[in-house]
C-alpha cells in the first residue's frame, strides 16, 4: 500500500487498480460538466433556462423507475455487464449533446444518460462489495467515495476555465472531455472481475423477497433522511448564502471547497477513528451532526454580514463531518445486509432513495426558502431528527448495524 494511503486511513488498493483509476478518471469527468450542465445548453441552443430545467426535471422523472429494473438486471448479469453499460449509454448521450438543439432531444438524451449514471450507481455497490470483504467495507466506501470528491473538485477548475473563456467552442470541448472520460473509464472497468449472478436467472417471487424484509425497509428509510439531508450542500446552501443572506459569491464557492477538502483528505481519518464504533450509533451522531449543522445555519440569519460568513463557514464545516460520518458505514451496511444473489435488488432500493431524494429537494427546498429563513433549517432539522430515530431502531433490528467498525478483514468462518 501507498504510505500515503496508509497514513490517510484508506484500504490497500492491491490488485483494483485499474477499477479505482477509473472511479477517478469518472469523477474527473463528471466534475467538469456538473457546473455547467445548464450553462451548456443556455450557450449551445435557443432554449430558455425554464426549458431547460424542464427537460432535466422531466428526464429524471422518465429515468426514475430505471433503478429497480436494472436491479434485477445486475442479479442476473451480474453488476460488471451493467456498469459496463452504464458508461457506454453515458459516454453516447455526452456526445449526442454536442448536436441536441431542441427541448425534445434534450429531453431524449438526458433520459439516456440518467438511466446510463443509474446503472452506473445501481452496480457500483454490489462491485465495490465484491472487491472488499466484511471488516474492511467502510474503508473502501470511505476511500472511492474522498477519491470522487476529490476528482469532482478537479473538473470543477477545469469547468471553470471553460466559464471563464464562455465561447461555444469551450462549453464544447467540456462535453467533449467528459465523453472521452466515459470511454476511458469503460476501457479500464474491463478489467474488473465479474461479481456473482443469482443461482437461478429469474429468481421467482425474488421482488417479494425483497420488499417484505422490514429490517431492510427501515434501512431504506434511514437512508432516505441521510440522501435529503445530502442534498442540503447543492440545492439550499448556495441560494441560502447567496440569495437570503447577501453575502459576497466566494462564501458559496468556500462551502464547497471546505466540503471537498474534509471528504478528500478527512474521510480515511475519519473511517479509522470509527474503528470498535457501533455502526448505528455512528448513524445516531451522523444525524445529530447535520442537526447541529441547520441550526447553526439558520443562527446565520440574525447577524451581520461578516458574522454571518464566518457562521455558515463553520456549518459547513459540521455539516461535512455528517457527511465522512455517514457515508462509509450506510455503503457498507446497505451491501452487507443484502443476500448476495439478490444484492443488485436490494441496492437499487437504495439508489431510489437517492434518486427521489435529489428529484423532490430541489422542489421542496426551493419552496422553503421562497418562506423565510426559518422554514428550510428547521425542516432539515427535522430531517435529521427523524434519521437519528430510524438508525436508533435500526440498531435493534437489523444485525448488522449492531456490529462495531473493525477496519480489518474478518476471519473465514470455518465450514
Amino acid at each position: 500500500m501507498s504510505p500515503v494511503l496508509h497514513r490517510l486511513g484508506f484500504p490497500s488498493v492491491g490488485d483494483h487498480r485499474r477499477f479505482v483509476t477509473a472511479i477517478a478518471v469518472d469523477a474527473v469527468g463528471s466534475g467538469v460538466f456538473m457546473p455547467v450542465c445548464m450553462l451548456y445548453f443556455l450557450v449551445t441552443t435557443d432554449l430558455s433556462l425554464v426549458q431547460v430545467g424542464a427537460a432535466i426535471s422531466l428526464a429524471s422523472a422518465v429515468a426514475l423507475p430505471a433503478g429497480p429494473l436494472l436491479g434485477g438486471i445486475v442479479d442476473r448479469y451480474g453488476a460488471k455487464h451493467v456498469l459496463l453499460a452504464g458508461n457506454a449509454l453515458q459516454a453516447l448521450g455526452y456526445v449526442a449533446y454536442l448536436v441536441t438543439d431542441s427541448f425534445v432531444a434534450l429531453t431524449l438524451w438526458t433520459v439516456v444518460v440518467t438511466v446510463g449514471r443509474t446503472a452506473f450507481w445501481g452496480s457500483y455497490g454490489n462491485i465495490v462489495a465484491a472487491i472488499s470483504v466484511p471488516g474492511e467495507r467502510e474503508k473502501w466506501f470511505g476511500f472511492l467515495g474522498a477519491l470522487r470528491n476529490v476528482g469532482f473538485a478537479l473538473g470543477g477548475l477545469l469547468s471553470g476555465l471553460a466559464i471563464t473563456i464562455g465561447t461555444t467552442t469551450a462549453y464544447s470541448a467540456v462535453v467533449v472531455a467528459n465523453a472521452a472520460s466515459y470511454v476511458l473509464a469503460f476501457v479500464l472497468l474491463l478489467a474488473v472481475p465479474p461479481t456473482p449472478r443469482s443461482e437461478h436467472r429469474s429468481p421467482e417471487g425474488a421482488w417479494g423477497v425483497v420488499l417484505r424484509d422490514r429490517p431492510y425497509r427501515l434501512l431504506w428509510a434511514t437512508q432516505l433522511a441521510f440522501s435529503t439531508s445530502m442534498m442540503a450542500l447543492n440545492f439550499a446552501m448556495p441560494v441560502y448564502a447567496t440569495t437570503v443572506l447577501g453575502l459576497p459569491g466566494w462564501v458559496t464557492g468556500a462551502v464547497f471547497t471546505i466540503n471537498t477538502v474534509m471528504v478528500g483528505f478527512g474521510q480515511g481519518l475519519v473511517v479509522r477513528a470509527m474503528t470498535g464504533a457501533v455502526r448505528w450509533r455512528v448513524l445516531v451522531l451522523t444525524n445529530t451532526v447535520f442537526g447541529a449543522s441547520f441550526l447553526i445555519m439558520l443562527g446565520a440569519s440574525r447577524l451581520s454580514i461578516a458574522l454571518a460568513t464566518v457562521v455558515v463557514l463553520v456549518g459547513a464545516v459540521v455539516y461535512t463531518a455528517g457527511e465522512v460520518l455517514g457515508g462509509p458505514v450506510h455503503g457498507a451496511l446497505s451491501a452487507e445486509a443484502a443476500p448476495e444473489h439478490l444484492r443488485g435488488r436490494y441496492l437499487s432500493l437504495i439508489q431510489l432513495a437517492w434518486n427521489l431524494a435529489g428529484t423532490i429537494s430541489p422542489v421542496a427546498f426551493a419552496w422553503l426558502l421562497d418562506r423565510g429563513t426559518a422554514p428550510i433549517w428547521l425542516g432539515l432539522t427535522a430531517v435529521a431528527a427523524v434519521g437519528g430515530l430510524l438508525a436508533a431502531r435500526l440498531g435493534t433490528t437489523l444485525p448488522q448495524a449492531a456490529r462495531r467498525v473493525t477496519n480489518r478483514a474478518e476471519e473465514p468462518v470455518a465450514a
